[in-house]
């Protein structure tokens, strides 16, 4: 009778101990990690910037500040065109300049007469802000609103009293016109301007000048889903260029305690560093003409589609998000030519995405962790991912097919609320002529796009060769991008 007890009690053991060696352990995440606001920012990928202010009628980039209201008096502004514009363009959103330098505020603000409520626009009875807004909630857009520190029409610019008037017209805008997903704070701070009549320099000390903590805690008690966009964050980060182009080495993570909004020398920042202490990724923002602002002598100069592509793989491709501007132009439209483009865009990259030919491959992992196999990186579950063992920071996945297969497009994304891990990676494809190497690159992050053109392919290889901890990757695509036109 003991003996059978003793051997019942054995195999119980030996059962739980079974048991136990299938447990499907938590991965340690790698720090710094994103909130749940900036991965829900992340997934957007392409939105759209509005710049549309006092300089569409001066047909200048940085108005002075000595501009009047009579000025601003667009003929058949329609926000409702804009924003099915932008959803038809594929755009996850906008962000429109409420004030820009010269300090003309687009919405009646109660704080200064230099605004629409002064213009001949609506006889003075307009708000730009509550329209643009009403139009995104109708065509399923988010709403975010720029508002320029710097100001070159008030006269207290450069002493307190600026201060607290321009976080009373930011409380305006995060108060009284819903939800905000991005607040965008410029880095252009302090020069010459009119300042009231002053007609003189004012300069800023930018980092303490502003208050900025006091600002972010305003924001976050406002708007606490908001994602805040400056130089250096807090939440998103300027890219370091104007051109929408993020870099081969994009981390998101950076050491943001050392930079701040407008400081010299960013571009040594603009990458980000692997061992970065806060999660603060890019945004890619480049105007789709040469100006920012609407000026008719540029309509003939909107990007061609190659163009338009190119930065969307060099941005959404990088680990970035693409801010794509639209200038509108002084009859309150975009224009004809910009709205052509858009399309043609939008068009790609439907083709593009419509068919993802790794839903026909095998694929594989050298190294696969317990309960995390390779063929969770292919499935309709975001939260799903392979993952190396725990100690091993390199890996290869590869996908094979059983006929060649036409694409040229290749897409991997890491599982980014565990952290960005991956530091060096190669991707091969196998032809008739068999593998060859097409490219070497550094991060990868929540997406990176790879271009290649070859004959037919029966397998690619992505191979990391080196990580911060054992790699995850949640998603990858194999796709067939249409044939660019020669403009």
């Amino acid at each position: 009778m003991i003996k059978n007890s003793l051997l019942s009690i054995g195999l119980m053991l030996l059962l739980f101990s079974s048991s136990c060696s299938n447990e499907i352990l938590p991965i340690p995440p790698v720090e710094p990690l994103p909130n749940e606001y900036q991965l829900a920012w992340q997934e957007l990928e392409y939105y759209g910037f509005i710049h549309f202010n006092m300089n569409t009628f001066t047909n200048k980039e940085w108005g002075y500040g000595d501009e009047i209201p009579a000025q601003f008096n667009p003929s058949e502004l329609d926000a409702r065109q804009w924003a099915r514009v932008a959803k038809e363009a594929g755009m996850k959103g906008l962000i429109i300049t409420a004030k820009h330098h010269d300090g003309f505020s687009l919405w009646p603000s109660a704080y200064t007469e230099h605004s629409v409520k002064n213009s001949p626009w609506k006889e003075g009875k307009g708000d730009l802000i509550q329209e643009l807004s009403d139009a995104c909630k109708e065509f399923g857009l988010k709403f975010g609103v720029y508002l320029s520190p710097w100001d070159r029409n008030h006269a207290d610019y450069g002493k307190k009293e600026y201060v607290d008037y321009y976080r009373n017209q930011l409380r305006e805008l995060l108060t009284n016109y819903g939800p905000i997903f991005e607040v965008w704070f410029d880095g252009a701070n302090g020069g010459d301007g009119f300042y009231g009549g002053a007609n003189e320099e004012r300069r800023v000390e930018k980092r303490t000048y502003y208050e900025w903590p006091t600002t972010i805690d305003l924001v976050r008690d406002l708007q606490p889903q908001a994602v805040i966009f400056s130089d250096a964050g807090p939440d998103i980060r300027w890219v370091g260029n104007e051109r929408g182009y993020a870099y081969d080495t994009t981390w998101s993570p950076i050491l943001r305690d050392s930079v701040y909004a407008g400081m010299p020398g960013f571009d040594k920042y603009a990458k980000g560093q692997e061992n970065g202490t806060h999660w603060v990724p890019t945004e890619s923002d480049v105007s789709i003409r040469p100006g920012w602002y609407y000026h008719p002598e540029q309509d003939d100069k909107v990007k061609t589609l190659s163009q338009l592509v190119d930065i969307y793989f060099n941005s959404v491709g990088r680990n970035s998000n693409f801010l794509l501007n639209l200038p509108i132009d002084t009859r309150g439209l975009v224009h004809e030519n910009d709205e052509a483009q858009l399309k043609k865009l939008a068009i790609y990259l439907s083709k593009m995405y419509e068919t993802d030919f790794a839903d026909s491959a095998k694929i594989k992992a050298s190294v696969s962790r317990q309960g995390y196999a390779a063929d969770l990186i292919h499935d309709t579950n975001k939260h799903s991912y392979w993952a190396a063992p725990e100690g091993v920071n390199t890996a290869q996945i590869e996908l094979e097919w059983t006929s060649p297969q036409e694409v040229n497009t290749f897409m991997v994304q890491e599982y980014i609320p565990l952290g960005q891990r991956i530091k060096s990676f190669t991707f091969e494809v196998k032809t008739e002529e068999g593998w060859q190497t097409l490219e070497t690159g550094a991060t990868v992050g929540n997406k990176r796009l790879i271009r290649f053109n070859t004959p037919p392919i029966t397998a690619l290889r992505f191979s990391i060769i080196d990580s911060k901890a054992s790699p995850i990757l949640s998603n990858l695509g194999v796709y067939k991008a249409p044939k660019l036109p020669t403009e």
